[in-house]
């Protein structure tokens, strides 16, 4: 299986097609690469589409450390490198867009263009006043508790019941300390920053609710697209694909010329 090593740690990611721009598709938090199997199997017909595991999740390493926003921006950079893309495109969906964002910030000249999927970038007050103090509730021993009701908490009555209980057995199996760790590194990022700061093109979709201020993510970003799915859940890139990958054609066909 192919994998990219960065300080240690190997990075696992599936490749298919050909075609400029490449798509690097980046999963969200308990998540993994195949989070974003109907886009890697509807872009890989006409570009170069690459998924990634993050550190600590699917086939890639867990190590102890470095689960920031930062360091997975990092990561996805070092695949890219190790690829030879060409300025791809970077689709992240939930906490995938967040380290997006931090890439096209921390590596200006490697990210021809961003797709942010349904993350709290930034979160309304309301959504951080409940998310931060779970921090501490999952670090403890009964940590599955709370962990289960955020996951039930990402869908609507509408989503696929057999894809819901997938997810939600697939997330709540995640180590507990690599989801613990990033967890608190969503609500510790500096997201006001890298907004203000990111020049590529972007654009965000929402789900059946915002999870982003999108009134504060438009006074930081004027340039940045946006849009919102209709009857999809927070996992709208694989209960409704047909409407993300149009999205992002259109996105690609007017941005990323």
């Amino acid at each position: 299986m192919p994998h990219v090593v960065r300080d240690g740690v190997k990075l696992f990611y599936d490749e298919a097609g050909s075609g400029d721009p490449a798509l690097v598709f980046v999963h969200g938090w308990c998540c993994d690469r195949s989070y974003h199997a109907p886009q890697f199997e509807h872009f890989g017909a006409t570009h170069r589409v690459i998924t990634v595991d993050l550190r600590g999740h699917g086939d890639s390493d867990k190590p102890d450390d470095g689960y920031t926003i930062p360091n997975f921006a990092d990561d996805v950079a070092a695949v890219c490198g190790a690829l030879s893309l060409n300025k791809p495109v970077i689709v992240g969906h939930s906490m995938g867009g967040a380290i997006a964002l931090s890439l096209s910030v921390r590596h200006p000249e490697l990210a021809r263009a961003i797709v942010m999927l349904d993350g709290a970038l930034p979160a309304p007050a309301s959504l951080s006043a409940v998310g931060k103090p779970l921090g501490a509730a999952f670090r403890s021993e009964g940590y599955l508790a709370p962990l289960t009701g955020v996951v039930n908490g990402l869908f609507i009555a509408t989503d696929d019941a057999t894809r819901r209980a997938h997810i939600t057995q697939s997330m709540v199996a995640t180590p507990q300390r690599v989801m613990a760790a990033e967890w608190e590194a969503i609500w510790a990022n500096d997201w006001v920053a890298e907004a203000r700061a990111c020049r590529a093109p972007a654009m965000y979709v929402g789900a059946h609710v915002f999870m982003a201020d999108m009134v504060r993510l438009r006074e930081l970003m004027p340039h940045v697209v946006s849009a919102q799915t209709v009857g999809a859940g927070h996992f709208h890139q694989l209960e409704v694909p047909d409407q993300v990958n149009a999205m992002i054609e259109r996105f690609l066909r007017t941005s990323c010329a």
